[in-house]
């Protein structure tokens, strides 16, 4: 009976650590829409004032 309780333990701590690197890599994802829907609107606000000074 231990011995299935340990590999219950296990496979929880297992799933507990993959959930974690599966919010982390979620996290760096939306960090980068977010960082390209920056670029996009410094580089539209950049392409306006160029526009302007001709």
């Amino acid at each position: 009976m231990s011995d299935l309780i340990h590999d219950l333990v296990n496979d929880r701590i297992q799933t507990l650590h993959r959930e974690a690197e599966e919010q982390r890599l979620a996290l760096r994802v939306s960090r980068v829409q977010r960082a390209r829907r920056e670029v996009r609107k410094a580089n539209d606000r950049l392409r306006k004032a160029l526009g302007r000074q001709f």
